[in-house]
């Protein structure tokens, strides 16, 4: 396939046009997402709209006339409870097709979708509930529990095989609507998403996604995913995170795509059997996801030929030894992406436009978007300085994030967006992540990139994973110190430890080796997959006041 040039065309990107080519509604008059990822594929009573593989339900396929149809009931029963426009509706379901109708439902309404993850507790549902002054919740039977001792718990609607509760039953009310709801319009700065950042340190941070991010979705599934109408497209990530919503969900119907869901817990033998079921052409799963993959490889099937034909992560960098084996096993090329819940993806290797690729790098601009690296009187670095990745607003006609929802941080200084990020740029347009700004470890005057160190460790054929943090010292200021998990079938001992400095010093540096190994089963990791490195700095710097 020839590609297309790359150009970011931040300054010359035509935003009308572009909505006036994906769009069936006008943004300056209003728009009803239901409608535009879903009604308009509707007329084509064929047309897939899920595939979903069950744990204990048999699959099932679910065209958009059949969605379409079940989200109108969905707003029915909306209606009946009182929920209308700008209201929050949350999600604690597992990726089932239910979890599908009650966001496009909720969007057909002209609410507001809020997903919460079902590994969440107690606390962390709670506080999102009430910070959002959410009017109504719908979970399963699994996921009932999490609900008890919810202090002002909203009205809960139960897809449930019982009929023995106090909860309004899913079936029973779908059953009772009709499958006609004129779809309610939204402004293009109308919210339509209402997430929360993840945050390290503090309370999580509301995040209002806009109707008008549809575009900027459509462009990244478009130019960074490549989805072709031809496509057999699988988002590994849960929906109950920003990755999953907006581009396993809403991005690939918004192109009239099938997106995937798969229910079952994510394993090497359930990824494999999946992508052979499904015939699946088009992945994109978390850095986690390929790491694991690659640590457990049985080589099922020996020289079998999957059929995939890209994939694509996002979350963390790729290091080049995950690369090349993706290459090797899956089959096609992996193209590495980066994004926030604030903004979406900004920042990619895009398997539809022409560009150099370097292994490890985040990439080039989004089209739509100019994203720079800042030092710390936020000018803009030159080529091989490192600085903080940030988005040029004003420069930026796709960039959708409006600050968050309740005030809680300003992470903006004059005309840039500001990630917290850190990165070295190549001088042509494209960056590589070096960590986190409070990630980044100062030892011996030096600054050393976590992520870095990571990618070397994980060159060493007996690392599954690693977490590289600063700890504490007298001398230094901070030591590296690494935790890692290694794979089964071999030894995690001092020979192993000395193996792995020697291969950090001899790659990078000898003030970025890290003077002191942990072997650990597992690393901390946020329910999207992040290594939690917050966590390990903790442990390490109480290991240092001992």
């Amino acid at each position: 396939m020839n590609k297309q040039a790359y150009q970011p065309f931040h300054d010359e990107f035509d935003v009308e046009r572009l909505a006036r080519d994906v769009l069936t509604g006008d943004l300056s008059v209003g728009i009803n997402v239901c409608q535009e990822v879903c009604d308009q594929w509707a007329s084509d009573p064929e047309r897939i709209a899920l595939r979903y593989e069950g744990v204990e339900r048999e699959p099932e396929s679910w065209s958009f006339a059949r969605l379409q149809r079940a989200a109108a009931r969905f707003a029915n029963l909306l209606t009946q409870q009182g929920v209308g426009k700008g209201d929050r509706v949350a999600g604690l379901l597992p990726r089932t097709p239910e979890l599908l109708v009650v966001i496009l439902g909720t969007l057909r309404a002209g609410a507001v979708y809020q997903p919460l993850f079902t590994a969440f507790g107690l606390g962390a549902i709670e506080y999102r509930l009430d910070k959002a002054d959410t009017r109504l919740v719908v979970t399963d039977d699994q996921n009932r529990f999490k609900l008890d001792g919810v202090q002002c718990c909203p009205p809960i609607v139960r897809v449930s095989a019982e009929d023995d509760h106090q909860d309004l039953d899913y079936h029973q009310q779908m059953q009772a609507q009709s499958d006609r709801f004129e779809p309610v319009l939204v402004q293009a700065d109308d919210p339509i998403l209402q997430m929360f950042t993840s945050g390290t340190v503090g309370k999580s941070k509301g995040v209002a996604v806009p109707a008008r991010a549809l575009l900027s979705f459509y462009v990244y599934m478009r130019y960074a995913i490549d989805l072709q109408p031809e496509d057999r497209y699988w988002n590994v990530a849960d929906p109950g995170w920003a990755y999953g919503l907006y581009y396993a969900v809403l991005g690939p119907l918004l192109l009239g795509a099938t997106t995937h869901f798969n229910e079952n817990g994510f394993t090497p033998d359930s990824t494999y059997a999946m992508i052979r079921r499904y015939r699946i052409t088009n992945l994109a799963a978390a850095p986690s996801a390929y790491r694991l993959l690659m640590a457990y490889d049985q080589q099922p099937g020996g020289d079998e030929h999957l059929g995939l034909r890209v994939a694509s992560s996002g979350g963390e960098p790729l290091n080049p030894e995950v690369i090349n084996w993706v290459g090797r096993r899956l089959g096609c090329p992996v193209m590495d992406h980066y994004g926030q819940t604030e903004t979406g993806m900004t920042c990619c290797n895009h398997h539809a436009l022409s560009h150099p690729v370097r292994a490890g790098s985040m990439g080039f601009s989004l089209p739509g978007h100019r994203v720079v690296a800042l030092d710390g009187d936020f000018r803009e670095v030159a080529a091989g300085e490192t600085g903080q990745l940030a988005v040029d607003v004003k420069r930026s006609p796709l960039f959708f994030f409006q600050g968050y929802t309740w005030g809680e941080n300003n992470p903006f200084h004059d005309r840039y967006y500001l990630t917290g990020d850190v990165v070295i740029s190549h001088g042509d347009g494209s960056f590589s992540f070096t960590g986190r700004d409070d990630d980044i470890i100062t030892t011996s005057g030096y600054r050393v990139g976590p992520a870095d160190v990571e990618s070397t460790l994980l060159e060493h054929p007996a690392v599954a994973e690693s977490g590289v943090v600063g700890k504490p010292d007298s001398a230094r200021g901070s030591a590296i110190k690494a935790y890692v998990v290694v794979k089964p079938g071999f030894e995690a001992d001092e020979n192993m430890a000395d193996e792995l400095k020697e291969l950090v010093r001899n790659r990078l540096s000898t003030h970025a080796f890290p003077r002191e190994i942990e072997f650990v089963p597992v690393l901390p990791k946020t329910p999207s997959g992040k290594i939690q490195r917050f966590v390990l700095r903790n442990r390490a710097r109480e290991e240092a006041d001992q």
